[in-house]
Order: structure tokens, then C-alpha cells, then sequence
């Protein structure tokens, strides 16, 4: 190692040290700790009095914390050092019901293939949307696809965990962790390849490549949870990992009774999936080209999660039968009042109100006010959560994350019983 080198390592420690220095002192205190979390886990048990308010910034971190405002050099040090502004950001802008901890979390160094191919998209410019150019022609095409092949560099995994360790296990608990976060999207998947247009079209005129994809996929997913079990590679999620359906996973409904810690489950770890690029399609439809496959998928799994961007109103029946299933997403068009009288205090409707107001030239403070007051009084008898996603900016204006939070707790204390 050169001396240069050696330096860089030595100021990559004293910026995680600071960092994790910081974090304590928030931490300490059990409102902005111990008192959420105690809270998450009644909420997810069905017994919270009143709703939780979750913020997760998305494409917005851009803004928020841009990736060459990093400093640290050494790659495990940079990964460490994101997530710990993030939260130090989150503590200071958006002070929602995301617990501070300052504990680290080292990810173990696992490669996954996927389908072995990557995907072609034409964007435009920035951080806008994009087009999903179809590399799928005819139902062969589909050969070119391969399932998920899992490995995992442990010598890489012990050598950044070694480094981490050394630079701030002495003020907080290090942990070399696996793989947290388990969710399935078949169609977007499919859609990937094939295109969301194309994908339309083959709902009415080859539905029998549908289902033969869907299934390859399905078996793929289970090969590849088959290997991350084999290699003990996966890691307790009841904790802040963001549940894809929603908000965090504290929960003290999992690990199961009987879990060892040395060989982590599925039966021990929040699950999810949705299809959100069924928006428009019929409840026969969804169940029959993609849902019943992801109840597949869900089946081992703890706890579950369904649901994304799209309006299960009219799919609930169906959305109800996978096992184990705790949150049903609420999207910003969908009318609350259609999921409380069926999921009653049975299930969390995770609803995500519209992040357009953050993106204004001007925050809209009176429109959030009424949105969400509007759905509060819809969602009462239910159980439910305020999830603002899909934020894409803020205008540069992080306060505005912040303003959201005080507008959803004053709306909580008005229109909540």
C-alpha cells in the first residue's frame, strides 16, 4: 500500500468516525429511537394508535445529497458514509417516523446475474422517464434469458467488513449483513424486455408466452431464494430496511419463535410484490397472467407486502389470499374509501399520497392539507400509513420535506379517532 493510499484509508475513518459520532448523540434520544420503533412494531401488529408517516425521498436524494459530495474513497467507506448522511439528512429535513439509529451495516459482497441480460432503454435527458426498447421478437427470443446464479466474494465481504470494523466498531455495533431486501415484479420484468406496449398486445394474442415467462420467472425466483438460503445469505429485515410495499420493517412478529440466528429464513423475513403495469388490466387478468404467481413466490416468507403504483380497488379479493400479507398499497388515485370497509383493522393500507405538490415552484401546502385530511377521514376504522415516494425533487428546497411531515401529523391529530 502507498503512502498516498494509506492516507486516503485513514481519512476515510475519520470521516465515518464523525459521521457515527453525530448519530450517537441523535440516537440517545428514545423519541427520535426507541419510541418510534416501539411504535412501528404496534402499527405492524395492528395495535397503533394512529397512523405512522413515512418519507422516502427517491430520486430526490439527488438534490438532497449528490454523490460527489461524498468524500470517502474507499468503496465499502462511501457506502457506509451515504447511508449515514442520508439519516443525519433525514434528522434534520424530514423528521418523520424513521427511528435514528446509529448502528452500521456492512452488505455481505454478493454477485446475482438476474436473467443473465441487460434490458435496453432509450431515456431522455436527466433524471426523467424513460422507453423500454423490446429485445423480444418472437416467443425463442425469450432463450436468450438465463436464471439468477448467486455467488458470494468472502474474502472481499470479511476484508470491508475488517475495514469498517476498524474504523468504527469501537463506537457502534458493526454488521456484516446479507441480503434484506426480498421483492418480486414479474411484469416489470417482462415489460423490460419486451416492452409495455408489446406486453398489452400479448395479453389477447399470446397469452401462452405470458404464462411460459411467467413461469420462468417464478422458477427462477425460487432457485435463486433456494441459493441465498444454501449460502446463508440472507439477513434479518425487521428492522429500518424500507419494505418495498411501504414503510420500515420493525416488527417484533418476526424472526419466528424457532429462528437460529447462524441460518436466517424466509419465514423469518418481510416479503413483497406487485405488478404495477397492470394498472389498466381487468382482476381476472391480474390474477390469471401474474398474480398467482407471486403468491407463489410470497408463500414462504413471514410477513408480506402487495402492491405498488397502480389501483387495487377492485382486486382485493384476490390480493387478500397471499399468505402472510400485512400491508395492500394505496396508490394516489386510488379511493381509500373503497379498501377500509374490506381490510377493516386486518391489514395496514399503505397509502402514498401525491408527491406532486413537492415539486411545484411553489409547495402547495393547502393542497397537501386537503388531500390528506380528505384521506384520513376516508381511512378511519382501517389501519394505515403515509408513505410520500416517488418525490423526484424538491426544487432544492429539502425543508419541504419537513413541511409535508407537520401537514400529515396535524391532519393525523384532526381527522384521525
Amino acid at each position: 500500500m502507498g503512502i498516498q493510499e494509506a492516507k486516503s484509508l485513514q481519512q476515510d475513518k475519520k470521516i465515518l468516525r464523525s459521521l457515527v459520532t453525530s448519530l450517537l448523540e441523535i440516537a440517545e434520544d428514545p423519541k427520535n429511537n426507541t419510541d418510534k420503533i416501539e411504535a412501528w412494531k404496534k402499527h405492524i401488529r395492528l395495535q397503533g394508535e394512529r397512523p405512522m408517516v413515512f418519507v422516502f425521498p427517491d430520486g430526490a436524494w439527488a438534490e438532497l445529497l449528490p454523490e460527489d459530495s461524498l468524500k470517502c474513497t474507499h468503496p465499502a467507506a462511501r457506502n457506509v458514509e451515504r447511508e449515514l448522511r442520508r439519516r443525519l439528512i433525514r434528522h434534520r429535513y424530514i423528521r418523520d417516523d424513521v427511528p435514528i439509529t446509529a448502528n452500521v451495516e456492512v452488505p455481505k459482497a454478493i454477485t446475482n446475474t438476474m436473467w443473465g441480460i441487460a434490458p435496453k432503454t432509450e431515456r431522455v435527458a436527466g433524471r426523467g422517464a424513460y422507453h423500454m426498447v423490446s429485445i423480444i421478437d418472437k416467443p425463442s427470443d425469450w432463450k436468450q434469458l438465463s436464471a439468477p446464479v448467486v455467488t458470494h466474494d468472502e474474502k472481499r465481504s470479511k476484508a470491508d467488513y475488517d475495514f469498517i470494523s476498524d474504523a468504527v466498531g469501537d463506537l457502534t455495533l458493526v454488521e456484516l449483513v446479507g441480503r434484506k431486501n426480498f421483492s418480486f415484479h414479474l411484469m416489470h420484468w417482462y415489460c423490460d424486455y419486451r416492452g409495455l406496449d408489446n406486453m398489452l398486445y400479448d395479453l389477447y394474442e399470446e397469452p401462452e408466452m405470458i404464462h411460459s415467462v411467467m413461469r420462468f420467472f417464478t422458477d427462477g425466483m425460487k432457485s435463486m431464494l433456494r441459493q441465498y438460503e444454501e449460502q446463508n445469505l440472507i439477513s434479518l429485515n425487521n428492522d429500518r430496511t424500507f419494505h418495498y410495499t411501504g414503510g420500515v420493517g420493525y416488527t417484533d412478529l418476526l424472526p419466528q419463535p424457532d429462528y437460529d440466528p447462524n441460518k436466517v429464513r424466509l419465514c423469518d423475513v418481510w416479503g413483497a410484490a406487485e405488478a404495477q403495469e397492470f394498472s389498466e388490466v381487468s382482476p381476472e387478468m391480474h390474477e390469471e397472467f401474474v398474480l398467482k404467481y407471486e403468491r407463489e413466490l410470497l408463500e414462504p416468507f413471514g410477513l408480506n407486502g402487495y402492491g405498488c403504483c397502480d389501483d387495487l380497488s377492485a382486486k382485493l379479493d384476490n390480493v387478500l389470499k397471499i399468505r402472510n400479507l400485512r400491508r395492500v398499497a394505496v396508490c394516489p388515485w386510488a379511493d381509500i374509501a373503497k379498501f377500509t370497509p374490506i381490510l377493516q383493522k386486518n391489514y395496514i393500507m399503505t397509502w402514498k399520497p401525491q408527491p406532486m405538490p413537492l415539486a411545484y415552484d411553489t409547495f402547495d401546502e393547502q393542497g397537501v392539507r386537503r388531500e390528506l385530511e380528505q384521506g384520513l377521514t376516508k381511512a378511519n376504522g382501517g389501519v394505515i400509513e403515509l408513505v410520500l415516494r416517488d418525490t423526484h425533487t424538491c426544487k432544492n428546497e429539502p425543508e419541504r420535506f419537513g413541511k409535508w411531515v407537520e401537514i400529515a401529523r396535524r391532519a393525523i391529530d384532526t381527522r384521525w379517532n
